[in-house]
């Protein structure tokens, strides 16, 4: 990045102390740039995709009514080709944080964001990434391993899903993502660098820094930074990779950083106050923190009854797709052995699965080929898949956030679904916190008879 202003680098040549001046007093620093923003002869327009009849497709073949009280995509200025990517993923209004903290990040505002998984917070960083990148083209010469925007995430299922989303957005430009994960065939990824110049990456804090360490990879152009779930980079400890991979990026006054989170414990604030420059926060706190499409319920029952509970609930017509949840791996590797030897149809997830194996099993899963998935919750933060109709809390997390993302797997795309938790005598005790969280109270039954036959 150039010296002095935040983000002046991105401008096109030519004088750019106009620039400066011309910002308002919150963001002095640092020049405009997001959706729409021409100064300096910034950002000319790629060709858009023909339609059928030859016509380039334009916004106006995207027609969406204004609401009260909704944020339209329209009313962001998003370039064309972000909004065809929109259009046809369907997204019409934007969620509560897109809402919030779009119009800020789209003209070049750090932000702190708090949210949960789900709330569509991917797609918010994502299109701020790319309507960046698209109205501000590099100048000069690019090199290979130089990218211009990086997210780092905490696991490798939740770095493929970002991967996943952002080729959806980008569809119909020219910018190039790739996907650095460990566990994946390295040589394989160093291709993918060595073949095309990436704009994206977005990578483990891990495998990014094995790039760096062979000089596979350099962060010194990167204008765009995005911490995604840095609560749980934190509880996993990669907090010391993640300061050794913030500083190798240009300084925080000449980069735009996003750091979300899904709670703000003062290490947060710390590391958020850190990295970003002086940033907005934006805070969703849902009415109800569990959707209210998923139904939950909580069997009480002894540790002895847990596993045949289990089974019978698999075998049941009504659980078409289930993801059972146990806190540890070696849980979960019994669990699976023991279902497996039971004859139900079911593959596994969790960190000591090689990453490759992991992919294949939740392939599998999303195709209806296995019935039940059994994770942990490191394995389970990326798995985003409509239609499973159970999750089965095997044990009661001990983190009462994961409650929230376990549930969450279920009842998705406008659909409802079933959570059960099973609780006895050595877990009952983590209800109350879970409960507290919630905002609500979850009502304790015994199973059905039929359950435990």
């Amino acid at each position: 990045m150039g010296q002095g202003a935040k983000g002046v680098d991105n401008a096109a040549p030519g004088p750019q102390t106009n620039a400066v001046s011309a910002v308002s007093d919150s963001t002095q620093g640092k020049p405009p740039h997001g959706p729409g923003h021409s100064e300096h002869g910034r950002g000319k327009r790629s060709r858009q995709p023909a339609r059928s009849g030859g016509q380039p497709w334009t916004v106006a073949d995207f027609p969406v009514e204004p609401q009260e009280g909704e944020v339209r995509f329209h009313d962001l200025g998003l370039r064309d080709e972000l909004m065809h990517a929109i259009a046809d993923l369907g997204f019409r209004y934007c969620s509560p944080i897109q809402g919030a903290i779009l119009p800020q990040t789209l003209q070049g505002h750090d932000a702190i964001g708090k949210a949960q998984t789900g709330t569509g917070k991917t797609a918010a960083f994502l299109i701020t990434i790319f309507n960046d990148l698209l109205c501000n083209p590099a100048e000069g010469e690019r090199f290979l391993g130089e990218p211009r925007a990086l997210v780092i995430a905490p696991t490798r299922e939740l770095v493929m899903q970002i991967a996943a989303d952002a080729e959806d957005l980008a569809k119909h430009t020219e910018l190039k993502v790739a996907t650095l994960i460990g566990g994946m065939d390295y040589q394989k990824q160093l291709n993918r660098l060595n073949t095309v110049v990436v704009d994206l990456v977005v990578a483990t804090p891990g495998r990014l820094l094995d790039f760096m360490g062979r000089r596979d990879l350099f962060l010194d152009r990167v204008e765009i930074l995005v911490l995604d779930e840095a609560d749980r980079m934190l509880d996993m400890g990669f907090i010391p990779q993640v300061k050794r991979i913030v500083r190798a990026t240009p300084p925080k006054e000449h980069r735009q950083t996003l750091l979300f989170s899904a709670t703000f414990t003062q290490d947060i604030i710390n590391l958020s106050q850190q990295w970003t420059w002086e940033p907005i926060t934006v805070e969703i706190e849902p009415e109800h923190v569990a959707t209210d499409s998923v139904d939950q319920k909580v069997y009480l029952v002894s540790s002895e009854q847990r596993y045949k509970l289990l089974v019978n609930l698999v075998r049941s017509a009504e659980a078409s797709s289930v993801i059972v949840f146990a806190n540890r791996r070696d849980q979960v590797r019994r669990l699976h052995e023991r279902l497996r030897k039971a004859g139900v149809s079911c593959g596994i997830l969790s960190g000591e699965i090689p990453q490759a194996k992991r992919s294949s099993t939740l392939a599998q899963f999303k195709q209806g080929q296995i019935k039940v998935l059994v994770a942990t919750d490191v394995a389970g933060r990326g798995i985003h898949v409509d239609g499973v109709s159970h999750v089965v809390n095997y044990n009661l997390p001990e983190d009462p956030e994961d409650y929230v993302h376990r549930i969450g797997r279920t009842g998705r795309a406008g659909a409802t679904g079933i959570s059960i938790s099973f609780a006895s005598e050595d877990d009952a005790f983590l209800l109350p916190d879970i409960e507290a969280l919630l905002g609500e109270r979850l009502e304790c039954t015994h199973p059905p008879e039929s359950l435990l036959a």
